[in-house]
């Protein structure tokens, strides 16, 4: 198989120029390209207009989240940790400046700055980067170029009555045909939120104020130069289950493109990207009188970034050959200060100035081979580089460690999808690696507030190395439409955190001290069953259940593995009024992990309710929504909650939308 694999990426490299499409208007042929990208979908969910970008993403199969309060949940693909997924934003790597994961790339964005979110699974997102889990590429929202000259906007407010939570979303445009720009802003402020037994949560409250803006020029018929930027800051949030909250983050993230279009010839468009970003994160805990330690952690990331695409289209087979490389630096410290002020102060640098290098070249194609059959394969390669400045703090677990490292990342998929009369079939596989994260290779001292260990980072760790196999079935008719999804990953040198027998904790809290080392392998299963049914014209009938298992060499259970999940709504629609209803919930958590710090959680079921009413003032479209969360007031925590934090009690919450 992996030669046969080998054999279809070369293959896919010895495409000879032709063309035997008819030419376009350029301008329409332009705007098609963006428009692809815009009309994926709306960031929003029947139940929920106003949702925020975590709760998008929770409305996927293939999503779960840990949640550490209630802002910047880290999204779990697959069921694993972002160690093992690429995130990026319009295909920029974007590196989170907290060793605590308190800050996910998804929380750097809003939900009113995004056209839509694109999930992989598997080697398919490999061309976001070294992946073992797949890709979720944030797309930032881009004003097509209009014949005439056109203002578009949006504006959005609401408010949610159990956090307090009060919000301002708004977006503008401008087009012509040379000049398209759009800008968006929002802020977002919300108070600590009730749990189901009408209990206060503490330090769950957050402040957020995000702005972006994008302007495209028309440099020729079948060209356009674009500028962005995205400026995020988040102020006063606090995390429950953790010991520290954050008191400041800040992001910048900027780039420019440039686009080629092509008439006549088998290269159909040429995509650059230059970008740069910066994150800073300033944990501390002053608001934590109970800690007899006070502690700072401030972090930083740099990145400077290229992207380059190029789509090429021959008779049956089109392909997409991307270059991947970016620049990263992270730096992360702790500073500890003893009760008695007149004695030194403790300092070490969680992350040692680790420089991070790749580069990467990743060919996906796509073969027609009958009108209703397709094969998809292609693969990458990628160089991987590390560089610690302060390798010392390495040394004093692992004496001589290097302090550079280089590794290469190959990877490999293949997906055959054929059509049979109502029905859909889907098979494929994947084989590629992945290298260790900064905080699995060069952290030191990281407080795990889960398990209770401080954990100690390893150069010398092997790649991950993964094969998987996944398969799709469906069935689809005008009124029902049935589909089944199941992947398997086996994982060589799974990395995980072991007890290490040397050293003592630094953090008062811990309980010991774990170093990252590799497993000789894991195994996880995911299967996910989907069902839409059209009762009538007007009312709808959606159902998932989902299931995954995940287990270490010794057949013991992985952490983060969701149990069984169910989610069902109804949807009725009565002329300009929408009703949606909702039971969604997870069955007991039995297949948990207690040597990495998780316990029993209790089976639970939420029922939820909106509605919403469209109409227009002075003909701009209008959309009003109430609605409840959790409207029995459910006391309830998630296998995913960190330290078993409970979640929000009943919640009403109301949205206004106008699109001027």
């Amino acid at each position: 198989m992996k030669h046969l694999f080998l054999l279809f990426f070369f293959w896919g490299c010895t495409l000879s120029a032709q063309n035997t499409k008819t030419k376009q208007d350029s301008i329409t042929v332009l705007d098609a390209v963006e428009l692809k990208t815009i009309a994926k979908s709306k960031l929003e969910t029947d139940l929920k207009k106003s949702v925020t970008v975590d709760e998008f993403l929770a409305s996927s199969n293939n999503i779960s989240f840990i949640k550490r309060g209630g802002y910047a949940w880290e999204p779990l693909l697959n069921n694993m940790s972002t160690e093992r997924s690429a995130i990026t934003i319009d295909g920029m790597h974007v590196f989170g400046a907290c060793t605590d994961k308190m800050d996910p790339i998804t929380s750097y964005v809003e939900s009113n700055n995004l056209s839509s979110i694109t999930i992989k699974s598997g080697q398919e997102g490999g061309q976001q980067g070294a992946t073992v889990a797949g890709s979720i590429d944030l797309k930032r929202k881009k004003t097509m170029f209009s014949d005439q000259e056109t203002w578009k906007g949006a504006y959005q407010t609401g408010y949610e009555f159990n956090n307090q939570q009060f919000f301002n979303l708004g977006n503008v445009s401008f087009s012509n045909t040379k000049l398209a720009a759009d800008g968006s802003i929002s802020y977002r402020k919300a108070e600590n939120y009730s749990d189901g037994n009408n209990d206060e949560v503490n330090h769950s409250q957050f402040k957020k104020f995000n702005t972006s803006l994008g302007f495209s020029y028309k440099t020729s018929a079948l060209s356009a130069v674009k500028i962005d930027a995205i400026f995020d800051v988040a102020k006063d949030v606090g995390y429950s289950a953790l010991p520290m909250d954050l008191w400041l983050s800040r992001a910048l993230i900027t780039s420019v493109s440039y686009k080629q279009l092509f008439e006549d010839k088998t290269i159909k468009l040429w995509d650059s990207k230059l970008y740069y970003n910066t994150v800073e994160h300033y944990m501390d805990d002053t608001t934590r009188p109970e800690n007899l330690v006070h502690m700072d952690m401030p972090g930083w990331t740099t990145t400077y970034g290229l992207l380059s695409k190029v789509k090429l289209q021959k008779d049956n087979l089109s392909s997409e050959i991307q270059l991947n490389a970016y620049d990263n630096l992270s730096i992360a410290e702790m500073r500890m200060y003893p009760q008695d002020y007149s004695e030194t102060t403790m300092f070490a640098y969680s992350w040692p100035w680790v420089t991070t290098r790749y580069v990467g070249l990743s060919l996906n194609n796509a073969l027609d081979i009958s009108y209703n059959s397709q094969l998809n394969f292609g693969g990458s390669l990628g160089v991987h580089y590390n560089y610690s400045k302060y390798v010392e703090f390495n040394w004093i677990f692992h004496p001589g460690a290097p302090q550079e490292k280089t590794r290469l990342l190959p990877s490999l998929f293949a997906n055959y999808n054929v059509q049979l009369n109502d029905f859909d079939f889907s098979i494929g596989g994947g084989y590629g690696h992945r290298a260790p994260s900064v905080s699995e290779g060069y952290g030191y001292y990281i407080y795990n507030s889960f398990d209770r260990y401080d954990y100690i980072g390893n150069p010398d760790l092997k790649n991950e190395v993964s094969y998987e196999a996944n398969a799709s079935a469906s069935y689809k008719t005008e009124k029902i439409k049935i589909e089944g999804n199941l992947n398997y990953f086996y994982i060589d040198n799974y990395i995980i955190g072991e007890i290490l027998s040397m050293g003592s904790p630094m953090n008062y809290q811990s309980v010991g001290v774990k170093g990252y080392t590799s497993l000789d392998y894991a195994t996880l299963f995911n299967a996910a069953l989907n069902l839409e049914y059209a009762i009538t014209n007007n009312l709808h009938l959606n159902g998932t259940v989902t299931y995954a298992k995940g287990q270490d060499q010794d057949q013991g259970n992985l952490p983060f593995i969701r149990p069984l999940s169910y989610l069902a709504t109804l949807h009725y629609q009565y002329k300009n009024l929408n009703f949606q209803t909702s039971i969604n919930g997870d069955l007991e958590q039995v297949n948990y992990s207690p040597q990495y710090g998780e316990d029993q959680t209790p089976g639970y079921t939420i029922w939820n309710f909106s509605t919403d009413y469209t109409f227009r003032i002075k003909n701009k479209k209008t959309v009003f929504q109430v609605g409840v969360e959790n409207i029995l007031n459910t006391y309830y925590s998630t296998y995913a909650d960190w330290g078993n934090i409970p979640r929000m009690g009943r919640n009403v919450f109301t949205s206004l939308k106008i699109n001027l």
